[in-house]
């Protein structure tokens, strides 16, 4: 990850047994510092996915070393691959 790098929105996805909660609304999320999250990211309980839509994935050189690539308008596809005994923290820069 670059130094001095801003993630200006960071989502949480709660994993519970019986499925997934998210929350829909950006303004409603909670959010994590950039400090929080460099602490977090060599945790082995901490999954970072990537959400950004293709282009603005592909044009940026901005992207967060380990961190998985989803596609935003797919998430129930691609939800269930993750444990859900993990934190999963979405981001897009």
């Amino acid at each position: 990850m670059r130094k001095g790098l801003l993630f200006p929105i960071v989502f949480f996805i709660f994993l519970h047994s019986g499925g997934i909660t998210v929350f829909a609304q950006p303004r409603e999320a909670p959010r994590m510092a950039k400090e929080a999250l460099r602490a977090a990211m060599d945790k082995p309980d901490v999954i970072i996915i990537d959400v950004r839509h293709d282009t603005d994935w592909t044009d940026s050189d901005l992207k967060i070393k380990g961190a998985v690539r989803e596609d935003p308008d797919a998430i129930q596809s691609w939800a269930n691959r993750y444990s859900k005994e993990k934190t999963i923290v979405l981001y897009c820069a």
